[in-house]
């Protein structure tokens, strides 16, 4: 005769107490976990906080536009700036500055500059002539957003001057010479040609949508 040997009762209990306080306390581990991080990333001590207290915009003038922007140019330019120290090397006082400028410059007719009997028409009002200034430049526009310093160069003054003055070289002079190079390119381009193409045939498509039959758009130098 065999006899089957059989758990306590009381033993199955205390094996399921004795997890169930496991599972709770793995539970309160994983919920102070979670919570900690909350708060970190709420309180972030350690993060940085970005305030503006610029003043409001002040409207300083408002000028009528009485011109016709014709075309624009989208230029780039690499300035490879050096500066070097009479008797030291390089390595010792010296900068070299890579500077992508990237901007644009856009042609103009100035209609203001137009003379009072810039604009003739026939007996008929079939017929008109026009004449215009020709096409000027603005000032080259860079765009900050895609300028950037591509490489740089320092000798150990000037990074020691830098890091003591806690701020890097003045870029001012890389935008001015950028900006130099970019408007002698547009001056050497067809972007005033172009200008004066698209003013021509822009005067010439509103002038015949009112009427005009013949219409002839000329520039003060021309014959």
């Amino acid at each position: 005769m065999t006899t089957s040997r059989t758990t306590p009762p009381e033993v199955v209990p205390g094996r399921r107490r004795r997890w169930r306080y496991i599972a709770g306390f793995l539970v309160l581990a994983v919920l102070l976990v979670v919570g900690g991080r909350l708060a970190w990333t709420w309180l972030n001590p350690l993060g940085e906080q970005t305030i503006d207290r610029s003043q409001p915009v002040v409207l300083e003038s408002i000028k009528d536009m009485s011109r016709f922007e014709a075309a624009t140019g989208t230029f780039q330019v690499v300035v490879d700036l050096e500066k070097d120290a009479n008797f030291l090397p390089d390595a010792i006082k010296g900068t070299r500055t890579l500077f992508v400028g990237a901007g644009g410059v856009d042609a103009y007719v100035d209609f203001s500059a137009m003379a009072t009997n810039a604009v003739t028409i026939s007996k008929d009002r079939t017929e008109a002539t026009v004449r215009l200034p020709r096409a000027q430049l603005e000032k080259p526009n860079l765009d900050n957003g895609r300028s950037y310093v591509f490489a740089q160069q320092r000798g150990l003054f000037d990074r020691v001057h830098d890091f003591l003055s806690g701020s890097p070289g003045d870029q001012r002079e890389l935008y001015l010479l950028a900006e130099k190079k970019i408007s002698e390119a547009a001056v050497a381009s067809d972007l005033r040609a172009r200008a004066d193409a698209n003013t021509k045939a822009m005067l010439s498509g509103m002038l015949k949508s009112l009427g005009f039959t013949k219409v002839t758009v000329k520039y003060t130098d021309e014959p």
